[in-house]
């Protein structure tokens, strides 16, 4: 039996790396998962190996999200856990940038996880009980050159998780904000030969998440960060 005192979960901007190790701890732990992409064919043979179902949403379209949530309710239940890793990584010169690219990629990272957080909300509330997290990054607690849009982003969505968490813990709802602080291990980014250690293991990241969903409604923690163990503090 899992120790993880939840049903199911919808796994919101699922990839290769954080998403995926996640689905698979779920699915192990017994918990029903769905897991949501842009390209849910990408989707296919993790659904295959997991049982998982592959639902299609574009994160940045608010009725999309809503009936994502909708297709999640009818195949697993009403989502108990909600994890948004979706997220618009647009870099560039900030004089050279299009307009409409920015606007996208805002509209991915911050928007989308509003429409994601106020769906998980609307369900979660009237059971008193539910969890959300959400996977930020270090470039929403300090800017980087080149890459403002996604800065702009991940800095939005720590005050969407500030915001919610004050809002709905009293309600019973644990919100976590995740700090991603590095570059996630996948097999599209698989480690550097000369720095084996230098980049996250998206199976340890997972086992992150799952003991956030294993705290204690008496000590739920609402930031953390996660960062490789190499990297100087």
């Amino acid at each position: 039996m899992s120790d993880i005192p939840y049903r199911n979960a919808l796994i919101i901007g699922t990839g290769p790396g954080i998403s995926a190790s996640l689905a698979r701890l779920l699915r192990e732990a017994g918990l029903q998962v769905a897991i949501a992409s842009r390209h849910p064919e990408r989707l296919a043979p993790l659904a295959a190996e997991t049982g998982a179902i592959a639902l299609p949403v574009d994160a940045s379209d608010a009725a999309q999200v809503e009936r994502l949530f909708e297709q999640a309710e009818a195949r697993i239940g009403a989502p108990e856990i909600v994890v948004y890793n979706a997220s618009g990584r647009l870099r560039g010169p900030i004089a050279e940038l299009d307009a409409a690219q920015v606007e996208q990629a805002l509209a991915v990272s911050a928007l989308g996880a509003f429409h994601a957080v106020q769906q998980a909300a609307r369900r979660m509330l009237p059971a008193g009980k539910g969890a959300i997290l959400l996977t930020g990054a270090t470039a929403g607690v300090k800017g980087f050159a080149l890459s403002a849009p996604f800065a702009m982003g991940k800095f939005a969505l720590r005050g969407l998780a500030q915001s919610a968490a004050r809002e709905l813990t009293p309600k019973g709802i644990h919100v976590a904000h995740i700090v991603v602080d590095g570059m996630v291990r996948s097999e599209q980014r698989p480690d550097p030969a000369d720095s084996p250690d230098s980049t996250l293991d998206p199976d340890a990241i997972a086992r992150v998440y799952a003991d956030l969903l294993r705290q204690h409604r008496s000590a739920w923690s609402w930031e953390i960060e996660v960062r490789p163990w190499t990297e100087k503090f």
